[in-house]
């Protein structure tokens, strides 16, 4: 008695005989490698400054009124003004004092309105 036969598999390749390296490509030239930087000096690349309209914050008002609860507010300022309310009636004066602090405050005041004072 002889041993069936297997049918041929189309969609296996055949078996390599041995183990083979891949192949490497070959190494190009490296696009953004800074100039005259030592190997291995890690370089972090950074967009450029954003040019600004000379404003930033000075004070912020922070105002929570979940509905149903009782609100809070805090108002602070850079020149070290730091308020805190809670309740409606003194939430309401506490955002008052905050925009009257506006006109108030010495790091909002220009040098010019100091000296026509």
């Amino acid at each position: 008695m002889s041993t069936p036969r297997r049918p041929s598999l189309k969609s296996l390749p055949a078996a390599p005989s041995g183990p083979r390296a891949a192949a490497q490509p070959a190494p190009g030239p490296a696009v953004g490698e800074p100039k005259g930087a030592a190997v291995g000096v890690r370089t972090a690349l950074r967009s450029a400054p954003s040019r600004g309209d000379g404003r930033y914050p000075v004070a912020w008002l922070c105002v929570s009124a979940p509905r149903g609860a009782v609100p809070t507010a805090t108002s602070k300022c850079l020149c070290g003004r730091d308020r805190s309310a809670v309740g409606h009636t003194k939430v309401l004066a506490l955002i008052a004092d905050h925009t009257a602090h506006r006109d108030e405050c010495p790091l909002r005041t220009t040098q010019e309105g100091r000296a026509a004072a």
